[in-house]
């Protein structure tokens, strides 16, 4: 059955799934991404592939910056930027989050209470958030490492 296909399958040899398309266990030749959205021609709404990994490494590095000004202008972290909706925001501070989480808490049957449990060591996770904290016209806003990025340049 050719399943909305018409070539041809038999590749000369009695195993068809050592070459071609049907080839067990190799690689993608490269790395690609799925079909663009309906919004192609919009290319900044489109996540930027492995972002997690970038503010990971923003986060472990930063800290450590013996130049912290001029890493956030190498970052394209604005200054003072202004938001899409035309506000201004004027960079204060970066901060850094850092939690372990180290036990759970789930509803009894019934939902009346619950029940705490620790976590066993290989579940323990740690996690670090990273937030960049602007003063605006109404007040402070806290933004995530993409939406600093996204603030135009004022």
């Amino acid at each position: 059955m050719h399943r909305g296909h018409d070539h041809d399958h038999h590749h000369g040899g009695s195993s068809h799934a050592r070459s071609g398309h049907n080839a067990a266990g190799r690689p993608p030749a490269q790395w690609q991404t799925p079909h663009a959205p309906e919004d192609h021609h919009h290319p900044e709404t489109a996540p930027e592939p492995d972002f997690d990994l970038v503010e990971q490494a923003f986060a472990d590095t930063f800290p450590r910056a013996a130049d912290p000004t001029s890493f956030l202008r190498l970052a394209g972290i604005p200054f003072t930027g202004r938001t899409a909706d035309g506000r201004t925001l004027n960079l204060l501070r970066v901060e850094f989050e850092e939690a372990t989480d180290v036990g759970s808490v789930t509803p009894h049957l019934g939902g009346g209470s619950l029940a705490y449990a620790p976590l066993p060591a290989k579940l323990v996770s740690r996690r670090r958030r990273l937030a960049f904290v602007y003063q605006a016209d109404d007040g402070v806003a806290r933004l995530t490492l993409a939406e600093a990025r996204s603030l135009f340049f004022a």
